[in-house]
């Protein structure tokens, strides 16, 4: 039998004959193969090789030395492989020996899979073909050479990524291809299907507001660098989530048409295929996507979903390292279909601050509570008559709270499952534990499979690839996993140093470390955790004293950091500002640091076991702790100062974002700041300063900003008398918003009472503030005209912009036509020239309140509906409230009692989900029942109740008047009044 070969061209060129490498040294004759083997099969002429080989400059006799060669090829490759034709030569191969034809046959029957509805089966093959890929195609060859060639072979693979990733969201994947679609944007920055995909799987995990900003930065990049605008597809898709609707167009195939191929000549590809119309929309939930392969633990996962079954509260102990999370997690995606209103997680790990636990499981959850009532009773209201399973991660500091927050919710929610992973059992009633044990490991002198040593495999192929294929049946390998062991941490950790160290080395210089701990008996929790600090202390001394000295310094963060952050807390005292990112860097080579892809900047993150090592590290030292936490607390103090000082303006939006990303850190740098003898000012004033951004209507919610502003203020030690006025003022400011009338008029009164201060700019603002929302007082328009004034004189730029936005509020609701129409038009003139997205959807949505109390409600539809557009479009859950509510009395004014009646529905069930009380807002509440009253006298109470029953079973309010809006326009004239 003749030998068997295989042709590689997508990467660099390889050859393999029976497995084995075949060396071509000479750079022109791998270029002559290549060229042959680009038109495998087919008879290339010697011109057009010559042509190939030497480009434009052949030398003298090129065909002489073309047809030499080729004999060396048939010396090295055998002498049937390339015949020689009167024309040219050709080389004949298999269609399995050459990577290209097999990636095109892949390619071939994944799109007729997916045609053919089977998302499934064209991911596999798709993701086959994709992975014959090894780099660039003919990488180690001249470019300019095969100019005509390489294009075509691009793009196929980029058509390969956009059929495979249709595939996975017909396959009800949206959060799992996410990664690989922005790696993808990234890397194709003008291919608009890739961002419609992009745009699509974001909507269907529950991020609209994302899948916006994904449409405005394409766009910016299509101005730019053609100066052309989005093409029909991709503004198709972007009208349909502006919209709402409930299934997003399958842009997919509209943009494919639409869009132009960068290739040199025609490529032969499946037609795309429109998968977006036949998703289904992905089920609710929070669940991340693995970012590596999950490797064994069959009978576990067997195990927690029986657990699940028949018991509500089940709860996975173990020792650090051992793998809960990622059990827990892999379970509850298992478990996924079985809970209609989705799988939530909810990591604990960064959390400090017991009282905070409600919060943080709130804001896992979704819910955005404004109310001033425990947000415990808002989870548990939100949970009931819900199908959910919640995964409480990382409770081990919090055990006793966790228990009683578990118990309650579970009394409050039959559909309820809780999945919770602790180093400690909570000891509640009906609570099922299962301790989860290291990976399975191989029997002694024996190498027969096992998980550990599938894990070690796995995780060394990323690595050290060469090495990794021998050991599933490497001696040493499986004594290194029973060393170990089976702990998946201390497993990944072992595995990277495969890529500089044999298995060998690797075994003694853990011999040496294990010997300094003692031995308990095998089996035992103290051995576990033996092991696994026998292996990190190993990692630690192999790091420079630069990374050792990051690692224990990163520690102080809670959940993740970006560079930014690293660079202001980590440098000093041994690093240099410039050296964080390759000290960081390493880190992330060595797998002690994460990196996460969020869509933004890189964020970097330590695996909880591996902070809180170096935590404990850092606390060896301290006073460098100390200094370490200062600066923590510092940079989170100056972060969001300068949030503040920018609020309103061009940069507002981006500073949302990025303020939501840092919640953890900064819940971390206010609970040192409680603790710290001398910092609660500055606790205070960053909790100040997030007020000012209105960052608790956004990024958590007004309780929380309450909560630290008063746990704050209590803290020991005098605050400065204009701090404490100023967290007094931010106090009774979110007590007004939240319609919490007691605490209102207490922290107002306060405000009255505080001596030089009472005159400033802040007491004047509540001052009118609660006169306007609680009292309704005329009178409230010239006070919030002279904190305005005020703040504007003091350069307070945010501060004034809310005062102006206040008092054209407060002069629609009380004043009359023309002081309305001024204040209107000032506080529009404000947001267009500051240029900030919030302010301006505030800006619609006052314009639509003064045209229907002091205009044309008719003119009130457009701006309005704008307003909710923008306003969903930044994820902002606390203007629709009012917005839907306004709709409705406009649709009462332009007569739809109808309408505004579903309408005043949905508006309640907004106020409900946010914990807004009507009544404690005057203004609000008296139009509101001037609708409901007319609306009932036009439809009669019955008819009245059933509409608003309606609106209110409406999951989504702001798509219903979305929806509404747009059903009437068309049906009436420009005015919407009923033709």
């Amino acid at each position: 039998m003749g030998a068997q070969y295989e042709f590689r061209l997508l990467g660099p060129l390889e050859i393999l004959r029976d497995g084995l490498p075949v060396h071509l040294p000479a750079t022109r004759q791998r270029i002559l193969l290549a060229a042959l083997l680009n038109d495998a099969g087919a008879i290339v002429p010697v011109g057009t090789l010559v042509d190939r080989v030497w480009g434009d400059s052949p030398p003298g006799g090129a065909r002489n030395t073309l047809q030499n060669y080729v004999l060396r090829l048939r010396r090295a490759l055998g002498p049937e492989l390339v015949r020689t034709h009167g024309r040219g030569y050709a080389i004949d191969v298999a269609p399995t020996a050459l990577d290209t034809f097999r990636f095109a046959a892949l390619v071939r029957e994944g799109a007729a899979a997916l045609e053919a509805g089977e998302p499934a089966r064209a991911a596999v093959l798709l993701r086959e073909g994709l992975g014959l890929w090894r780099g660039e195609p003919l990488s180690d060859l001249p470019g300019e050479l095969f100019a005509d060639v390489l294009p075509a072979l691009v793009e196929q693979r980029v058509h390969a990524h956009e059929l495979c990733v249709d595939a996975e969201l017909g396959r009800g994947r949206p959060a799992d291809v996410l990664p690989e679609l922005c790696t993808l944007t990234e890397t194709h920055p003008l291919r608009e299907r890739f961002w419609a995909q992009r745009m699509l799987a974001l909507y269907q995990c529950g991020r609209q507001g994302e899948a916006l900003a994904c449409y405005r930065r394409v766009s910016s990049l299509l101005a730019e660098e053609l100066g052309a605008d989005p093409g029909s597809g991709l503004r198709a898709m972007h009208r349909r989530i502006l919209t709402a609707a409930p299934e997003p167009v399958a842009v997919a195939q509209q943009v494919a048409v639409a869009e132009p191929v960068a290739a040199a000549e025609p490529v032969a590809a499946a037609e795309p295929v429109a998968v977006a119309a036949r998703v289904r929309a992905a089920a609710p939930g929070n669940l991340p996507a693995e970012t590596t392969t999950f490797v064994g633990r069959e009978s576990q996962l067997a195990l927690v979903q029986r657990l699940l079954e028949r018991s509500r509260l089940v709860t996975l102990t173990g020792v650090g390292g051992v793998g809960k999370t990622r059990l827990a997690l892999r379970a509850a995606l298992r478990a996924a279909p079985g809970f209609a209103d989705g799988v939530w997680l909810a990591d604990l790990a960064s959390l400090s601050e017991p009282a905070l636990l409600d919060r943080a499981v709130a804001d896992a959850l979704g819910v955005r509570d404004q109310s001033a009532r425990p947000a415990a009773d808002a989870v548990a209201d939100h949970l009931r008559g819900r199908s959910v399973l919640l995964v409480l991660d990382n409770c081990e500091h919090l055990v006793d709270e966790v228990a009683v927050l578990a118990l309650r919710l579970l009394r409050a929610a039959p559909g309820l499952r809780v999945l919770a992973t602790s180093r400690e059992r909570f000891g509640v009633p009906s609570e099922h534990v299962l301790v989860v044990p290291g990976l399975t490991l191989p029997e002694a002198h024996s190498t027969a499979p096992s998980e550990a040593l599938r894990l070690l495999t796995d995780r060394a192929a990323g690595c050290a690839p060469a090495a990794a294929r021998c050991y599933a049946d490497s001696a040493p390998a499986a004594e290194l996993c029973r060393r170990l062991d089976g702990i998946p941490l201390a497993i990944e950790l072992a595995a990277v140093r495969l890529s500089s160290l044999s298995v060998e080395q690797v075994l003694d210089r853990l011999e040496d470390r294990f010997r300094l701990l003692a031995a308990p008996r095998a089996g035992s929790p103290h051995r576990y955790q033996q092991t696994l600090r026998g292996v990190i202390d190993w990692s630690h001394s192999l790091c420079t004293p630069g990374e050792r000295l990051l690692w224990q310094r990163l520690s102080v963060f809670a959940g993740s950091c970006d560079l930014e952050a690293a660079e202001s807390v980590c440098a000093g005292d041994g690093i240099a500002s410039h050296e964080v990112l390759d000290l960081l860097t390493a880190l992330v080579h060595k797998s002690i640091v994460v990196v996460e892809e969020t869509g933004g900047p890189a964020r970097y993150r330590l695996l909880e076991t591996i902070r809180q090592y170096g935590m404990r590290r850092l606390e060896e030292q301290p006073a460098a702790a100390t200094g370490v936490r200062l600066r923590h607390s510092g940079h989170y103090h100056r972060t969001t100062a300068r949030a503040a000082a920018e609020w309103c303006g061009p940069a507002e939006v981006g500073w949302l974002l990025a303020l939501r990303a840092e919640v953890p850190n900064i819940r971390a740098a206010l609970e040192f700041c409680r603790t710290h003898p001398g910092l609660a000012p500055v606790g205070v004033e960053i909790a100040v300063h997030l007020t000012r951004t209105r960052f608790w209507f956004f990024g958590c919610t007004p309780g929380e900003g309450r909560h630290w502003l008063e746990t704050l203020t209590a803290a020991r030690g005098e605050l400065p008398a204009e701090v404490a006025a100023l967290a007094t003022a931010m106090k009774a400011w979110i007590a007004l918003c939240q319609g919490d009338r007691p605490a209102a008029r207490e922290f107002a009164g306060a405000c009255r009472s505080a001596g030089p201060f009472a005159t400033t700019a802040p007491a004047l603002y509540i001052e009118g503030a609660y006169d306007f929302l609680v009292h309704g007082s005329p009178g409230c328009v010239g006070l919030l005209a002279r904190a305005r004034d005020a703040f504007r004189a003091g350069g307070a730029t945010g501060d004034a912009h809310m005062a102006t936005m206040l008092w054209a509020m407060a002069a629609a609701f009380l004043g009359t036509r023309e002081p309305a129409r001024l204040a209107c038009r000032t506080y529009v003139a404000e947001a267009e020239a500051n240029g900030a997205e919030w302010a301006r959807s505030w800006a619609h949505w006052c314009t639509g309140l003064t045209e229907l109390l002091h205009g044309d409600p008719s003119r009130a539809i457009g701006p309005l509906r704008e307003a909710l557009v923008r306003q969903r479009a930044l994820a902002d859950s606390w203007g629709p409230v009012w917005n839907v509510e306004t709709i409705a009395w406009t649709l009462g004014a332009l007569g739809h009692p109808r309408y505004a009646a579903r309408l005043l529905g949905a508006a309640d069930r907004l106020r409900r989900t946010t914990g807004v009380t009507l009544t404690g807002l005057q203004p609000f509440h008296t139009v509101h029942s001037r609708t409901e009253s007319a609306a009932r006298d036009a439809l009669g109470a019955d008819v009245c109740a059933a509409e608003w029953g309606r609106g209110s079973a409406s999951a989504d309010g702001v798509a219903l008047a979305l929806a509404l809006v747009a059903e009437l326009v068309p049906q009436s004239g420009a005015d919407g009044r009923p033709s």
